[in-house]
């Protein structure tokens, strides 16, 4: 035989004992901006890098529109929009991964505690529970994350790793992540590889006379925290522990961050201490690095869930950092991504969000620039594109850029009130003014159609104006489940 021969053949054995003919393994990242409808994505843009500029999300190569409807309502909750994304299912508001006749009954209250509003009251025969994204890929073998600023038992992920016919039975949604405890999903397998969101009292144990979290803590007695502890996961609640936690084979993380305000989530990124909290960013590329260790591809869930309060409270300027920390940790991402698979040959990024609010950009302002200590940008008030003079409503009175369809500010009559400054209504706390009065906090979600981006492996199936339930589909698809 001759030397070329054997040479070549020598070298086709090798590979072939390498395992190298094996396909590589596929990774996807779904990218979820709660409440990040198109008229934030702009807002954040013209604040981060003024109107030419570009966001990390503005560069995807494929892009769509999404509508985001629910089974039962024209306006979503953030439940049944991202069961649309993971379980390819229309479901009735409020409902969290089950069949779509599910009825949303309101959670009942424990009798020996007092304990209400997130104890399960769901009964039996309400519905079934349907497959996830995250499920079939643990059933895969693959590795799985799910990562939010949120409390970890909020609607968005929650919807990835349960089944519940309310999304505020909470106390039920995290014993099901839970490997091997009472009421655990068992479709889960040995448990999801990484959870890090916002610590409430939904981990902890009812202790009447404990802390605050405690006295409303679990009804069931349960410390679910140690029992992730005995199951082998690290637990990590700041950034000390989080740059400790290992990331080898076999790594397991549960993070709880204990910085977080009042009900459980995690600090507003214009709030967020950098030395106590760790950014969305360096969760994700936490989360990756770890995940790739195990070799057999991984299925990564990503929730900016701040976006949604900020806009909930119509403060737009945390609605407006939280979004560009989003925009920062995609951006990572695809950083980290390409380190290893240059192409993205074999790894999907797909940016999205579950529903609009109801945030507008109006009248006809000069444009301002991106926002800077100097200058409020798009936050500030409102000046005409002719001579930069401020521009007045009817009440002759200078209004801001940014305001909302509804919300707590409404100001029936503006020559009763001081007359607004760049000052004011840039501050950290200002509350953009609404037409329409409602409670505090209580500014509701929007029906118009989202923005979808993506890059990567099959990203090009994603184009058009697509149903939230096509996307799980296309998902599948690409990881191969």
């Amino acid at each position: 035989m001759k030397h070329w021969m054997m040479a070549g053949l020598m070298a086709a054995v090798t590979l072939a004992a390498c395992g190298s003919d094996s396909p590589p393994p596929k990774n996807v990242i779904f990218f979820l901006g709660d409440g990040m409808g198109m008229t934030t994505m702009t807002a954040a843009r013209i604040f981060a890098v003024g109107e030419d500029g570009d966001l990390t999300m503005d560069t995807l190569p494929e892009t769509a529109f999404i509508k985001t409807f629910s089974n039962d309502a024209q306006v979503t909750d953030s439940a049944p929009s991202m069961a649309a994304y993971m379980t390819g299912v229309k479901m009735n508001n409020e409902v969290v991964s089950m069949s779509p006749e599910t009825v949303a009954t309101a959670p009942g209250k424990d009798a020996t505690t007092g304990v209400s509003n997130s104890v399960n009251n769901c009964a039996a025969s309400n519905g079934t529970p349907v497959k996830t994204l995250l499920e079939m890929a643990i059933a895969k073998g693959m590795g799985t994350g799910v990562v939010s600023t949120a409390r970890l038992t909020h609607a968005t992920p929650a919807v990835t790793y349960s089944h519940i016919c309310n999304r505020n039975a909470e106390y039920d949604i995290a014993r099901q992540a839970v490997p091997g405890g009472a009421g655990y999903n068992t479709a889960l397998g040995n448990g999801v590889d990484i959870l890090m969101g916002g610590v409430s009292q939904y981990w902890v144990p009812f202790n009447a006379s404990g802390s605050a979290a405690e006295k409303k803590g679990r009804p069931d007695g349960r410390h679910l925290i140690n029992e992730f502890k005995a199951k082998g996961y690290t637990f990590v609640s700041d950034k000390a522990s989080f740059d400790a936690a290992p990331v080898s084979t076999g790594s397991k993380i549960i993070g709880l961050f204990d910085q977080a305000i009042a009900q459980g989530h995690m600090s507003y990124d214009l709030d967020r201490d950098p030395a106590k909290e760790p950014s969305l960013a360096e969760m994700t590329t936490k989360s990756m690095d770890l995940l790739s260790k195990k070799g057999t591809g991984y299925f990564l869930m990503v929730e900016g869930g701040r976006i949604d309060h900020a806009l909930h409270e119509t403060n737009a300027k945390r609605a407006l950092q939280d979004t560009v920390a989003f925009d920062n940790a995609i951006k990572a991402a695809i950083a980290k991504a390409k380190e290893t698979d240059p192409n993205l040959t074999n790894t999907l990024i797909v940016v999205t969000a579950d529903h609009d609010h109801t945030m507008f950009m109006q009248g006809y302002s000069t444009r301002t620039g991106k926002t800077t200590s100097t200058s409020p940008g798009v936050l500030g008030l409102l000046r005409s594109y002719i001579d930069g003079a401020l521009s007045k409503d009817a009440d002759g009175s200078p209004y801001s850029i940014l305001g909302f369809g509804n919300g707590p500010n409404r100001v029936a009559d503006r020559t009763t009130v001081a007359a607004l400054s760049d000052a004011t209504v840039s501050a950290n706390d200002y509350l953009q003014e609404s037409a329409i009065k409602t409670g505090l906090g209580s500014e509701t979600h929007g029906g118009a159609d989202v923005f979808l981006g993506a890059i990567g492996m099959s990203a090009e199936q994603f184009k058009g104006v697509l149903d939230n339930t096509a996307v799980f589909g296309l998902v599948k698809q690409a990881l191969g489940l």
